[in-house]
This record gives structure tokens, sequence and C-alpha cells, in this order.
């Protein structure tokens, strides 16, 4: 099987070596960058599974750098970052990155969080003819794609995993834990800020107003729930 490629985009060349070594023994290809056009070029003339990405960085930071992949690319996007308060996470996720990792890290944790990530944003064989309709919202799987109407809508992998999780059990109440074990994966429980968050950026792209939802329903203390589908692929149903 071919090696997933990671671009590692870090000023620190110490520790952009130890996070390179690191991948590379767990049999990833590594790339490196050290500034955003570097970053940039990398993701266009390669192709990258995953972005490893510091959060401070001269001239534009990690927040600029994530925004501007968005822009152009749903790679999923890992943040490395000594800044590790509740604001800086949310303004990491907002910005659309998938995951969030705190300075020291451990070794272990970092590969972890990398795996889990690729993982949820792998594509799911035994889905692939199946589509989810729920008034004008379209969930086509076999093209990983979603529709409001006639429009098109842009999620990153993340978004349309948990988008994906929240209506395949359409009508089911989902607590926050269970919606992290199942898209995030293992040791994301004591995150909630992850779900809280995406839901809010589905919401924006969706159109979704959270005082009188459409898609997704809130039960505060909780969790979520998608409203249950007119339509349901026979694949999904059985």
């Amino acid at each position: 099987m071919q090696q997933e490629t990671i671009l590692v985009v870090e000023d620190d060349s110490r520790m952009l070596r130890l996070e390179s070594r690191l991948l590379q023994l767990e049999g990833y290809t590594v790339i490196a960058a050290s500034d955003s056009p570097a970053a940039l070029q990398a993701l266009e003339e390669n192709e990258v599974a995953l972005v490893l990405l510091d959060l401070m960085m001269p001239g534009t930071d990690g927040y600029g750098i994530c925004q501007r992949i968005r822009d152009f690319s749903p790679v999923p996007i890992v943040m490395v970052t000594a800044r590790g308060s509740d604001e800086d996470k949310v303004k990491g996720f907002m910005s659309g990155a998938d995951d969030y990792v705190t300075k020291p890290f451990n070794p272990e944790e970092l590969a972890l969080r990398v795996k889990a990530v690729l993982r949820r944003c792998r594509p799911q064989p035994e889905l692939a003819r199946a589509m989810i309709c729920c008034g004008d919202l379209t969930l086509d799987l076999a093209r990983r794609s979603v529709w409001v109407g006639r429009q098109k809508v842009m999620l990153t992998r993340t978004e349309y995993c948990l988008l994906t999780y929240l209506f395949q059990h359409a009508g089911y109440l989902l607590t926050t834990n269970e919606i992290l074990r199942h898209v995030w994966g293992d040791g994301y429980e004591d995150n909630p800020t992850f779900v809280h968050v995406y839901v809010s950026k589905l919401r924006q792209k969706l159109g979704d107003d959270a005082r009188d939802p459409k898609y997704i329903l809130t039960r505060p203390g909780i969790g979520y729930m998608a409203c249950r589908c007119s339509q349901q692929d026979s694949a999904l149903a059985a």
C-alpha cells in the first residue's frame, strides 16, 4: 500500500525534525515547510493526506494559513501549538482545523491523533451507493458531496463526517460523547467543544438557524439530533 504523505508546517527547526521523524517512524512520507508560501506551494504540487500545522508562524500565522488552505482544499488539518485555551481552540476550529494538539505533547498521543483524523476522513465503501435527503438537503455519499437545493455546500472532511453520522441516525438523540466517539474516535470524550463548534459551522454553511432549525436539533446539556429524513436510500434503511 502506498504511504500517505503528511505536510508538516513548522518554523522551529528542532520541532520540525522531531515531528517529521515521529511521522516517518509511523510509516508516513513527510514534506516540510517553514512558512505560508512554502506550505501552499507544497499542497499544490503534492497529494497530501494531512497537514500538521504550527499556530505561531512568522508572517501569516496558523489561523491565516488554515483559512487560505480551506479556500481550495478539504485536506485534514491538525493544529499543533503551545496556545491551548478554549478560545484558541475555538478560533482554530472556526479557521478550518480538524483537530488541535497542545504543546508539549506526548509523541504517542500525536501519532494517535493523526491516525484518528486520517481514519475518519477516508471514504466508506459500504456507503458507496447511499443517498440521504431531508427537505432540500441532500447528502450524496457516493460522491461525498452535500447540496442545499441546487447549491453545493463545501465542507471540510470532519464537517462532512459529522453531518453524515447525524443523518445516518436521523430522528435519534445522540449525546455529545457518542458523537465524539464515533466521529473523532477514542480519547476525545473530554472535548465537547469540538462538537459544539462543528455543529455551529455546519449550521452556518447549511443556512440552518439554531432558533428555528430545519436540519439539526439541539438538546441542551445532552447532544444533537438530525431531523428525520423524508427519503432514505435502502442501503441505509436496512
